[in-house]
């Protein structure tokens, strides 16, 4: 999933950080399985640091949907962290299928959710 200009949501901040989710996303697509855990990993803190930031952006704004949104990162990070375990373990397939679906759901999530968020902030 190359970056793309109409991933743009017109937050500078939140468009730095997807920037930097799409270009880890894929480095995961191409990775060798010695250099897939690292990258696993890095892309599990990097997210986590992002939907914390995130939420700090939805109280700012007192952003109506927060409850979903914030429901929407727990989820997903406690898949990136059941998947972790397993790279931890050597076992890679799943975790690859997962980071394989990862722009399907970065593209809706980005769409629905975060588009609201950057409304609500732009609105501020």
């Amino acid at each position: 999933m190359p970056w793309d200009e109409r991933f743009l949501l017109g937050v500078a901040e939140m468009d730095a950080t997807h920037r930097e989710f799409v270009a880890m996303a894929d480095a995961l697509l191409v990775a060798s399985d010695e250099a897939f855990p690292a990258l696993f990993a890095e892309l599990h803190e990097h997210t986590r640091r992002h939907f914390e930031h995130e939420g700090k952006l939805m109280k700012a704004c007192r952003f109506p949907a927060i409850g979903e949104h914030n429901s929407e990162h727990l989820r997903v990070l406690g898949e990136l962290a059941h998947f972790a375990r397993s790279v931890a373990a050597g076992r890679l397939g799943m975790a690859r299928e997962y980071a394989r679906n990862l722009p399907a759901w970065f593209s809706t999530h980005l769409a629905t959710m975060d588009a609201a968020l950057a409304g609500c902030l732009k609105k501020g």
